[in-house]
């Protein structure tokens, strides 16, 4: 890049900084909107390509609204990057959070370790957890969500990963769409689970997430963990595994509704921040 570039670019970076942005976290966000609005790649960023007025004008609108609204950088570009597919998102879902990783990860190696060729994502929302289940094992998933608008977006995201028949979704309250006889090998869920009283000192960024997809009616963030729980027992095959993600401080009170639920050896996972991220635990056989 030109040293009048340079300097621009400097000065976008200025923007989101003030703003209250991380300094490193401000870098990544210019580069995504130089590549997505400028239809750089990263090589391109890395080997100075030149930017041009244009470029460089819609680039520091898109910073300068990032800053005003605090609107996520994914909503600004349309998708969110998750273990390195690009994901379509909007203000109808959740917006795939890193952490998130671990519970598909750890999904992913039970269904290969036991061969299994049916799962079930409560809550699917973008379809993120669905979409990498189906594309990293033989296993057919269905993701239920009770919004249209995020069944639509998850739908799309499955298309784009050529995931047909592999990835299918459905409306349902959780259960309630779950069809007679319909047995599943493993469930897994990303649900709601802060707390109505922390919405109030919610990061900002966070409260262009859609609520039903955040927060709980519950006072410990437990609501639907307890009935994603209970319901299970009736759809998983026998000795199947039930996969959550949690929030922090709520992985013991999860594990003793799984365990009151009929559930053993339950394993708690930890992501890189050492919080407790994912439990999982298999239904003891009938």
């Amino acid at each position: 890049m030109k040293i009048k570039d340079i300097m621009s670019i400097q000065e976008i970076l200025k923007i989101l900084i003030d703003a209250g942005i991380e300094p490193n976290e401000a870098n990544v966000e210019v580069k995504l909107l130089i590549e997505h609005f400028c239809g750089y790649t990263r090589t391109d960023i890395l080997l100075g390509r030149k930017l041009t007025e244009d470029m460089l004008k819609i680039v520091k609108e898109k910073a300068e609204l990032r800053a005003k609204t605090r609107q996520p950088i994914q909503h600004i570009i349309g998708y969110a990057d998750f273990m390195g597919e690009k994901f379509i998102v909007n203000p109808d879902v959740l917006i795939p959070r890193d952490e998130t990783e671990f519970l598909v990860r750890k999904a992913v190696d039970i269904i290969k370790a036991n061969n299994y060729k049916m799962a079930l994502d409560v809550g699917t929302g973008s379809g993120c957890i669905a979409c990498m289940v189906a594309k990293l094992t033989d296993c057919q998933i269905i993701g239920l969500d009770i919004s249209n608008n995020a069944l639509n977006t998850a739908l799309d995201n499955a298309s784009c990963l050529n995931l047909f028949n592999k990835a299918i979704f459905r409306k349902s309250d959780i259960f309630s769409n779950v069809k007679p006889r319909e047995k599943f090998d493993i469930i897994i869920s990303n649900p709601p689970y802060i707390p109505p009283s922390e919405k109030a000192g919610i990061q900002k960024e966070v409260t262009f997430d859609p609520d039903q997809a955040l927060y709980t009616t519950d006072e410990k963030g437990l609501e639907f963990y307890e009935k994603i729980t209970a319901g299970a027992p009736e759809i998983l095959n026998s000795g199947g595994y039930l996969l959550f993600e949690t929030g922090c401080g709520q992985s013991q009170d999860v594990e003793k509704i799984m365990v009151t639920n009929c559930f053993k050896d339950i394993e708690i996972i930890k992501d890189l921040a050492g919080i407790d991220r994912v439990i999982c635990g298999h239904l003891q056989a009938k």
